[in-house]
Parts: C-alpha cells; sequence; structure tokens
C-alpha cells in the first residue's frame, strides 16, 4: 500500500479534486469518501499506461 497526496474542495454541490503528482486530471464525488473511491479509481486508470501523453508534477534538487 502506498500514500497518495491529493489536494479537494467543496463547491455547492461537491466535493471535487485531484492527485497532485496529476493536477490535470479532476474528479469529484457527492462526500469526501466518494471523491477518494473516485481518485483512487482515476490513479489506477493514470498509472496503467493506456493513456497517452500524462503530464506528471516531480521534483528534482539542484545546487
Amino acid at each position: 500500500m502506498k500514500t497518495v497526496s491529493y489536494t479537494y474542495w467543496k463547491s455547492k454541490d461537491f466535493f471535487l479534486g485531484f492527485i497532485n503528482d496529476y493536477p490535470d486530471y479532476i474528479t469529484q464525488g457527492e462526500t469526501k469518501e466518494e471523491l477518494q473511491e473516485n481518485l483512487k479509481d482515476l490513479l489506477a486508470d493514470l498509472e496503467s499506461n493506456e493513456i497517452p501523453y500524462i503530464r506528471k508534477v516531480e521534483q528534482m534538487q539542484v545546487a
């Protein structure tokens, strides 16, 4: 099991969010729990390597 960071916010009717490594891909849920389940499904799709041209955010160290 791994830990994944995500960002979320509440609109009037939904919780919206994205996985921090993949900020271009937003999903939603009526509850925070549903949002988390949708984020897990989204992560599985993104990491399957079946979707082309996925942009990812990473960090590197510079001197």
